[in-house]
């Protein structure tokens, strides 16, 4: 871990929260005793941050066979961050987002909205504790930066009511839980990294990171519009995203990242509270993340993930044929 002698952390810590001997503090862990409190609600409270320069993201590709054949990926900088009080309270979590490319005909936005959060950070042992609820959001950028072939049909997508996935407030909305607990929605972010699997070389920055922490979230069913017909294109939507990107979003599948933070550093309020809508608008226009790319999707060898291309090709075309037939 990296060590402070050119340090830049600002000055203001007190800590103090939790106590020393309460059972929040690890080995216990446990955090029961606050309330789950909606993630943009005490925004104003927030004094100081921990930001994931190095979100370390992993996922079983081939789930359930003898080779799981488990991918590696790190998303854009920064693309997470904990904030928290002078004492150590944490009462917001910044989201991943990024955009995703299938095929150059499919381009889409894909978050992890946190729903709610509870727990502590503390700078001198640079330990974290935090309980979450999260949901998964996919939704598509405007049309100017889709395919020839999603444009074609474009139009008949924007004007049908009831809505499709076409911008965030009618995404197609993902349910998470704890792993192998499908009926306990809050799940842990605890120091270290995970011991659940090997890191390869490429996903450890230990000589870099400030302090690190760990997430594991099972990927539940997508939740159910009001209209079939909605519910059957999204589907469709999932099942070629999780081609494109080796069944992250699998349902039953395993979403695990390694967190490694740079130092302390204070907060803007201001910018927190702007922070999403400022990601969404710059990956609609670029693509891409405004504080640099993550890496491409690799194996522990550091072998590429390739989709099948013919597979997403013959799921585009499907996309094509159903709004054709449904509308």
């Amino acid at each position: 871990m990296q060590n402070n002698q050119n340090s830049c952390i600002p000055n203001g810590w007190i800590g103090g929260f939790p106590p020393a001997d309460s059972p929040m503090q690890y080995p216990t862990r446990d955090l029961t005793s606050l309330p789950m409190l909606g993630n943009m609600d005490n925004i104003n409270f927030l004094q100081r941050q921990l930001g994931v320069k190095w979100p370390e993201f992993s996922w079983e590709t081939q789930k359930g066979s003898a080779n799981p054949q488990r991918c590696y990926q790190q998303f854009a900088p920064y693309i997470s961050r904990v904030g928290y009080t002078d004492e150590g309270r944490v009462y917001s979590v910044i989201c991943p987002q990024q955009g995703i490319w299938l095929e150059d005909e499919i381009c889409l936005n894909v978050e992890v909205t946190v729903t709610g959060q509870r727990g502590w950070v503390n700078e001198t042992t640079k330990e974290i504790a935090v309980d979450m609820t999260v949901e998964g959001k996919i939704w598509f950028t405007p049309s100017e930066h889709q395919g020839d072939k999603i444009k074609e049909i474009w139009p008949l997508l924007r004007y049908s009511l009831p809505k499709f996935p076409l911008d965030k407030e009618n995404a197609i909305r993902v349910i998470t839980h704890l792993p192998g607990n499908p009926d306990q929605p809050i799940f842990p972010v605890n120091k270290g990294i995970s011991p659940e699997f090997i890191n390869p070389p490429f996903a450890l920055h230990e000589s870099e990171a400030f302090s690190t922490g760990y997430i594991a979230v099972e990927i539940g069913d997508i939740k159910l519009t009001k209209d079939p017909v909605v519910d059957g294109f999204n589907e469709i939507i999932m099942r070629a995203f999780n081609l494109a990107s080796g069944n992250m979003l699998q349902a039953g599948n395993t979403l695990s990242w390694n967190l490694w933070f740079t130092e302390p550093a204070a907060v803007n309020t201001l910018e927190w509270k702007n922070h999403a809508e400022y990601w969404r608008k710059s990956i609609d226009a670029h693509h891409g993340s405004p504080t640099g790319e993550g890496t491409n999707a690799r194996y522990f060898d550091g072998t590429y993930f390739n989709p099948e291309k013919y597979a997403i090709d013959e799921i585009i075309q499907e996309i094509i044929t159903y709004i054709k037939n449904h509308l």
